[in-house]
Formats: C-alpha cells, structure tokens, sequence
C-alpha cells in the first residue's frame, strides 16, 4: 500500500494555485523630472483624483506636499460645504429628534387605551416661558417696557404712599403687599444699573 501511494504521489506535480505571478518593477523611480532615485513615498494627484498617485522619493514628496493644497481654486462657501461634508466623512444625515419622528412612530403602534395620544396631546400644547425677575418685578408695579429710572421711582412713590402700614392702620394685606413693592423696586432698580 505504501508503495502505491509512492507511486500517486510520484505523479503529482507542484504548480501555484492563482496562475503565474505578474511581473513585479524592478524598482520604481521618483515622478519629479530629472531624479533618478527610488520612489517610496506616494502623493494625491489632484483633488478629485485622489487615488491616484505620483511617486516621489524623500526629498521631492516633502517639497510637494508642502506646496499642494486641497482647497486650491475653491470660494470661501466651497472650503465650508467641504469642510462640512468631511465631519460626516462624506455621509448623508438626517435631523434627531424632529417632531414628525412622533407621528410615525403613532402610526406603526396599536394603542387601544391611547396612551401615547394622550402624550401627544399634551407636547403638543405650547410650554409657557418662565418670566424672568424683572418682569415680574414690573408687573407687580403695574409697569410697561421701555423702562426709564425716573418712571420707576415715580411710580415707587406713588405706591409707598398707597400701601404704607402706616396709611392703612396696620393692615397685615397692606404689608405685604408693600414688601412686594419694595422687592420690586429694589430688583429693577439693580436691572437698570447694570
């Protein structure tokens, strides 16, 4: 038997898998006119050809390089399209977390008890901004914008004199009502200030 496979393996002969091989350059010399030495380093032809290449040795890819510029011939509105497409290297995107995401999302859902339309409903309703200190400052003085210093202590005195304590006999509502006052004043008073 093992001379069978003596004989089998007598008769194979080795040849490569893939064909023969192509024919390698023997070395590869520099694009820059006039060198002769070997090209190890590659340089992008042009911008819209950027795999292709020119072969330069050490010394003429440094001297390319340093003067090729990609953005060469391009408007100032061209630098930031590009510059804008290569944060998403070249890839098109959509807006996140746009309202109509919420209304496809509604459709492909069975909600018998209408849960999610109920949240709808209630995003749906506009949010009321926060007034800021000196708003509510004027609207405790019963004042309208543009405010002028001497509108504001006019407008302080006359209230003083309407809320005092001392002019309604102690009155726990009245007190109050002149801290309100006082804060008021002291806030948009410190607002026009600044």
């Amino acid at each position: 038997m093992t001379g069978a496979m003596k004989a089998t393996n007598a008769r194979r002969s080795w040849r490569p898998a893939f064909g023969p091989s192509p024919a390698q350059p023997a070395v590869r010399r520099c694009d820059h006119p006039g060198c002769a030495l070997e090209a190890e380093h590659r340089a992008p032809q042009a911008r819209d050809r950027l795999t292709d290449y020119y072969w330069f040795c050490l010394d003429h890819v440094r001297q390319y390089n340093s003067a090729w510029n990609y953005y060469a011939g391009m408007g100032a509105e061209e630098i930031e399209a590009e510059l804008r497409k290569d944060t998403t290297w070249q890839r098109p995107t959509w807006p996140l977390g746009i309202q109509g995401a919420k209304r496809k999302f509604a459709y492909t859902v069975h909600d018998p008890f209408e849960v999610f339309e109920d949240a709808a409903t209630e995003e749906a309703r506009p949010k009321a901004r926060a007034a800021t200190p000196e708003e509510e400052a004027m609207t405790v003085l019963d004042l309208v914008p543009p405010l002028t210093y001497d509108a504001l202590k006019a407008r302080y005195k006359e209230l003083v004199k309407q809320h005092h304590p001392d002019a309604n006999n102690g009155d726990k509502d009245a007190e109050e009502r002149f801290k309100r006052i006082n804060h008021a004043y002291n806030t948009l008073k410190l607002s026009l200030t600044l």
